[in-house]
C-alpha cells in the first residue's frame, strides 16, 4: 500500500474536519513528531484528553499488561478493571454509582436520558432541560440540541423539543426559566468551546438552590474540566457544588476512548435493566488504563502541580501579551486557559494556531476569537517554557500583521 500524507485524508476521508498540514507520528510526553521529523511541543493534550501526556510509562505498562488478559466482554458480564475503575470513582468523588461509555456525548446523552426519566417517572409533565447560551455537550441529535450554539445544529431538525438556553452566569435568567416543570439543568463549571469562561461560584450555587427549590436535577458536564484539569480531581471540588449528577471523558482514558455518568444510588435506580447501554462501555482495556489514570492524577503532587504550572502558564502569557498587546483577556481555571483577541484580530484565532503551529507548538482555539491552551497536567518547566518562547514568535508574527493593516 502507498504511503499516506495530508492529501490523503482530502482523498478518503468525509469533509468533516479540516486537519493541519502536517501529521503527527508519534509523542513522548508533551512533544509531539510529525512525518517529516518535525517535533512539537504540546500544548492542545488532543483537546485536553492526554492530560499525562503522551506514552506515559505508568499507562503504558498497565495497558500492555492488561491487553495480555483480556481485551473486550460486552455488557453481558462485568469485568475487574471496570469495576475497581467505578469503585475509585466513588470512593473519590460525590457519586455512588457509575455508567460507562466511550465519548463525552455518550457521557451526556446517558446523563440527559436519566434525568429526564427520572423526572418523567415521578410527574409526566417535567421534561424541561434547561442549558446555557454558548454551552457544547457533545455531537449527538440531543446534546448537539441542548448545547447552545445553533451553528451544530442548523440542518438537522426536527430537533429534541422543551429545551430552554439562558445566559451563561445570569443568575436573573435562571431564576426566571427553572421552574416546577424542569426536569434537569446541565452546565459546564467552565465552558470549552464557548470561549474557556469559567462559571461563577455565586452562578453555581444558584443553579443548586434552584434545582433543589424545583425539585430539578443539577447535571456537571465536566468531559473537559474535569480529572485534574481544574487543580480538584473534579471542578466541583473547587466550587464546593456538588450535582447530582457528573460526566467525564476525554482525560479519563489519557487518549483511549471512555466516558463516565457519576451518579447517586437514588438516581442510578430510573435505569433499570435495558433501560440503557453501549457495546463497548466498561471495556476493560481501556478501564484498566483509566483506573491508573485517576490513581495518578488524584495524587497530591499532581493536583499541585496543576495549580503551579496555572501560574506558569498564565504569568507567561501576560508577558507576552505586555509586549505584543494582542490579548483583552487571559481567563480559565487550571490548565485549560483561554486567551482572547483584541476586537482588531477577532477571526483571526485559527491563524493564531497556524502561526504557532510554523513555531513547532501545537494550541487549539475556542470558538473564532479566542486561542486555548490545554497543557499536560505534567508537563516539565522546560517544556512549558519552550512552549511560550514559541507562542511569542507566532503572536510576533500576527502582530506585525495588525501593525502592517494599520
Amino acid at each position: 500500500m502507498s504511503a499516506v500524507t495530508r492529501k490523503t485524508f482530502d482523498e478518503v476521508m468525509v469533509p468533516n474536519y479540516a486537519p493541519a498540514a502536517f501529521i503527527p507520528v508519534s509523542g513522548l510526553g508533551s512533544r509531539l513528531t510529525d512525518q517529516d521529523g518535525k517535533e512539537y511541543i504540546d500544548f492542545a493534550c488532543g483537546i485536553a484528553v492526554t492530560s499525562l501526556g503522551h506514552r506515559h510509562p505508568e499507562l503504558t505498562a498497565v495497558l500492555h499488561d492488561q491487553a495480555d488478559h483480556l481485551w473486550h466482554l460486552s455488557n453481558t458480564h462485568t469485568n475487574e478493571p471496570a469495576l475497581r475503575l467505578a469503585r475509585r470513582l466513588t470512593e473519590t468523588t460525590f457519586a455512588e454509582r457509575v455508567f460507562f461509555c466511550n465519548s463525552g456525548a455518550e457521557a451526556n446523552e446517558a446523563a440527559l436520558k436519566l434525568a429526564r426519566k427520572y423526572a418523567v417517572d415521578r410527574n409526566p409533565e417535567k421534561t424541561q432541560i434547561v442549558s446555557c447560551k454558548q454551552s457544547f455537550h457533545g455531537r449527538t441529535l440531543f446534546t448537539v440540541s441542548v448545547g447552545g450554539q445553533p451553528k451544530y445544529t442548523e440542518g438537522f431538525g426536527p430537533l429534541p423539543g422543551n429545551l430552554a438556553h439562558i445566559p451563561f452566569n445570569d443568575i436573573a435568567a435562571a431564576e426566571a426559566t427553572i421552574h416546577w416543570g424542569t426536569a434537569a439543568v446541565i452546565v459546564e463549571p467552565v465552558q470549552g468551546e464557548g470561549g474557556i469562561t469559567p462559571a461563577t461560584k455565586a452562578y453555581l450555587q444558584k443553579l443548586r438552590e434552584l434545582c433543589d427549590k424545583h425539585g430539578a436535577l443539577l447535571i456537571f458536564d465536566e468531559v473537559q474540566i474535569g480529572v485534574g484539569r481544574s487543580g480538584s480531581l473534579f471542578s466541583y471540588m473547587e466550587y464546593g457544588v456538588v450535582p447530582d449528577i457528573l460526566t467525564s471523558a476525554k482525560a479519563l482514558g489519557n487518549g483511549l476512548p471512555i466516558g463516565a455518568m457519576l451518579t447517586t444510588k437514588e438516581i442510578a435506580a430510573t435505569f433499570v435493566v435495558g433501560t440503557h447501554g453501549s457495546t463497548y462501555g466498561g471495556n476493560p482495556l481501556v478501564c484498566a488504563v483509566a483506573d491508573k489514570v485517576i490513581e495518578i492524577v488524584s495524587r497530591p503532587e499532581t493536583l499541585a502541580g496543576v495549580k503551579q504550572r496555572h501560574h506558569w502558564l498564565v504569568d507567561g502569557l501576560k508577558a507576552i501579551n505586555q509586549k505584543h498587546q494582542v490579548f483583552t483577556e487571559i481567563r480559565g481555571q487550571g490548565l485549560l486557559i483561554g486567551a482572547e483577541l483584541i476586537p482588531a484580530l477577532h477571526g483571526k484565532a485559527k491563524d493564531v494556531l497556524n502561526a504557532a503551529a510554523k513555531q513547532g507548538l501545537v494550541t487549539l482555539v475556542a470558538g473564532t476569537n479566542v486561542v486555548r491552551f490545554a497543557p499536560s497536567l505534567v508537563i516539565s518547566a522546560e517544556d512549558l517554557n519552550e512552549g511560550l518562547r514559541r507562542f511569542e514568535l507566532a503572536v510576533a508574527e500576527i502582530a506585525a500583521q495588525v501593525t502592517q493593516a494599520a
